[in-house]
């Protein structure tokens, strides 16, 4: 792969640097004319100083000398080496290449790790993390710089097995993956019992033999599958999420053991791949772990819903031994027997007191008392629920009268009966006054027939005048003081109206169907339109609650 990808580098038209081409019986110099020449395989061009007092055979383009030095890290160093550094400034695009720098405390070198090899790691290599790289050192040609093309990489100080286990747990313990409340209980006496595991190791046989011997009516479904190397975890994944989607066909699967006997850390790694973790938790029927021996400890042990120590402890753990459900039940059958002895005696006893009871010996004349005081209970009930609506409906009249005394429209019709009044009686008022002064007019036109026309006349003009100034200024004062009356009435008649309520801040709600005012929940229903006065306007709206 790294030769491949230096010849795709080149420039175009340019062709690959043959290091034989470099080697001579005498060691060249870098800008000797002979070995520009075998480097570009081309005849030396005839020598010219140009007036300048150099030949153009010393003179060599970028391309020519990036090729040398290449040439020369090829010669020199060995075809891999093993570099150990710290990682930094580390990038992963999205074509799956990484690049990164490795350096230690006094310098550093560019590092790339092709998508080929970069998929082969077991842990995520991050910044800051001592690695101990493998690989070729070549020269990029469009920089002008050299790099180190990693093929392998793996942590120093611990195992890439170990440090991707320590990763891949610590990730999925954040997600809550390994969150003990989401932990299913394992049914105590399981119908069906499926196997993952594979076909031909020692587990399957501890777990048939276990399972076989405590609890020998359980089904047990066997799915073979690799539990090691290349592909066990793609299978392992695979028969879980066969067995969720198929459990129905089945005829339904209690709960299920995933595991295989013990082995070294790459043995048991496919219990360890990320796939695997998460199509346990994904199970729908409870999952037991039982991966290797006691002493060791998978991603898949975390994950499960329980974890056994080994096959054999699983196989314990999923059924209840034959021998003590038979125990168990013998001992609730004597506890059952006991407590119906106990029951039949209390039955026994309350019985013999029912039959000396005065309602056994005659129940029907108990029935027919009781149906007695039933239908005098049911009279007075009746009369009394007849007082009560009829007190009801008596104070429902007098708030109905009382409610009709306030209307804005009554008060206002009384008040012009009296306003009405209060005019009819100044009008009769005005009218009698003014009999009184024609007939005292008259009187003195008689008087003044009999005596001097001309004093009586000025008498009589003079109290003729003052009785008018005083009939002007009594008729003035009456209308004043029926103008304060009215207005007084006006202004108590504005306080107590409907519109004085509005301005208060009070709605007035009608139904839209026959506006009739609304005073209670129960006047309306779900559904009808209602119209909501106010100080602005009207509001239509709908029962809904």
């Amino acid at each position: 792969m790294s030769k491949r990808k230096r010849k795709d580098n080149l420039p175009p038209g340019r062709d690959a640097f043959d290091p034989r081409r470099v080697k001579a019986e005498q060691e060249p110099t870098l800008f000797g004319a002979s070995e520009v020449q075998r480097a570009t395989n081309q005849k030396p061009p005839p020598a010219s100083d140009g007036g300048t007092g150099q030949t153009e055979t010393s003179i060599i383009t970028v391309s020519v000398l990036t090729r040398l030095i290449r040439g020369a890290l090829q010669q020199v160093l060995p075809g891999t080496i093993r570099v150990v550094g710290e990682v930094s400034n580390l990038s992963r695009p999205s074509g799956g290449h990484i690049y990164f720098t490795l350096k230690d405390e006094w310098s550093e070198v560019r590092c790339v790790m092709w998508r080929s090899d970069a998929v082969k790691m077991k842990f995520d290599p991050a910044d800051g993390l001592e690695v101990i790289v493998s690989g070729e050192v070549d020269v990029y040609e469009s920089r002008g710089q050299y790099q180190l093309y990693v093929r392998r990489m793996e942590p120093r100080g611990v195992g890439s097995l170990e440090l991707a286990f320590r990763q891949l747990k610590e990730r999925l313990e954040k997600e809550g993956l390994f969150d003990a409340a989401r932990k299913r209980p394992i049914p105590r006496t399981p119908r069906t019992v499926a196997v993952v595991t594979s076909p031909t190791g020692a587990a399957i046989r501890d777990i048939l033999q276990t399972l076989g011997r405590r609890y020998p009516v359980v089904r047990v479904l066997v799915y073979p599958i690799k539990v090691q190397g290349e592909g066990a975890a793609e299978e392992i994944v695979d028969a879980i999420r066969r067995i969720n989607l198929a459990r129905v066909k089945i005829g339904g699967v209690d709960v299920m053991i995933v595991g295989r006997g013990g082995g070294s850390l790459e043995d048991l790694w496919a219990f360890n791949e990320e796939p695997v973790a998460r199509a346990i938790h994904q199970s729908e029927i409870p999952v037991v772990s039982a991966v290797g021996h006691e002493v060791d400890f998978t991603i898949a042990d975390f994950v499960a819903d329980l974890r056994a120590a080994t096959p054999t402890a699983a196989a314990e753990l999923v059924v209840p031994n034959v021998a003590d459900l038979l125990a168990e039940l013998d001992s609730h059958g004597l506890h059952l027997n006991r407590a119906i002895r106990g029951l039949m005696n209390n039955a026994s006893s309350r019985l013999a007191i029912v039959e000396r009871c005065e309602w056994f010996r005659d129940p029907l004349g108990q029935i027919a008392r009781r149906e007695q005081q039933v239908d005098e209970a049911t009279s007075r009930l009746r009369l009394a629920m007849s007082h009560h609506l009829a007190s009801c409906r008596s104070s429902l009249h007098a708030l109905e009268v009382r409610v009709m005394g306030v209307r804005p429209e009554a008060m206002l019709s009384l008040r012009r009966e009296r306003l009405a009044k209060v005019e009819h009686r100044l009008h009769w008022a005005a009218s009698q006054m003014a009999i009184r002064f024609e007939r005292r007019v008259g009187l003195v036109e008689a008087r003044l027939r009999s005596a001097t026309p001309r004093r009586f006349l000025e008498q009589f003009s003079a109290l003729l005048k003052q009785l008018d100034e005083r009939l002007t200024r009594g008729m003035k004062r009456s209308l004043s003081d029926l103008e304060k009356t009215v207005s007084a009435f006006e202004g108590r008649l504005a306080a107590s109206s409907h519109a004085a309520v509005l301005n208060r801040g009070f709605t007035i709600t009608r139904r839209a169907a026959d506006d009739k005012i609304i005073r209670r929940v129960t006047d309306v229903e779900r559904g009808e339109a209602l119209t909501t006065e106010t100080i602005g306007g009207r509001i239509r709206s709908r029962v809904e609650e």
